[in-house]
């Protein structure tokens, strides 16, 4: 019995072994330039309030007269929720100056650290949950 206890053991160790690196790797910092922020300034384009990750779509102008879709990455809409933020937080049309953690390779996106809406309230995504 004890060797089928050892067996059953070592097989359940090894699954949560291996469910927690995938789960890990779902929520790596790897894409994202986490030594530098960039600042970016625009219109919001959509908000998506979507599980896993929510996303902020705003279109930024350019020095070709232009504009860019930046895509921002930023927490599940449980954990924003806790901490205020609410789906029609970003509405689209809205002006908005927003800190990223840039992509390392150089795309028009980041990871979202916080944005300033036009009437000067300020979005964070960390600290401390609203009870």
């Amino acid at each position: 019995m004890s060797r089928f206890c050892a067996r059953f053991g070592l097989t359940a160790l090894l699954v949560v072994a291996a469910l927690g690196s995938r789960a890990a790797a779902h929520h790596s910092f790897a894409p994202f330039d986490m030594s530098s922020e960039k600042t970016i300034t625009g219109v919001v384009n959509r908000f998506e309030w979507t599980n896993p990750h929510s996303w902020i779509w705003i279109d930024v102008p350019n020095d070709k007269g232009g504009v860019d879709t930046w895509g921002i990455e930023g927490m599940s809409p449980n954990y924003l929720a806790r901490r205020g933020w609410s789906k029609t937080s970003l509405k689209p049309g809205e002006k908005v100056t927003i800190v990223v953690r840039p992509m390392r390779n150089g795309q028009n996106g980041g990871m979202f650290v916080r944005a300033t809406l036009a009437d000067g309230r300020t979005l964070v995504q960390s600290g401390e949950a609203k009870d």
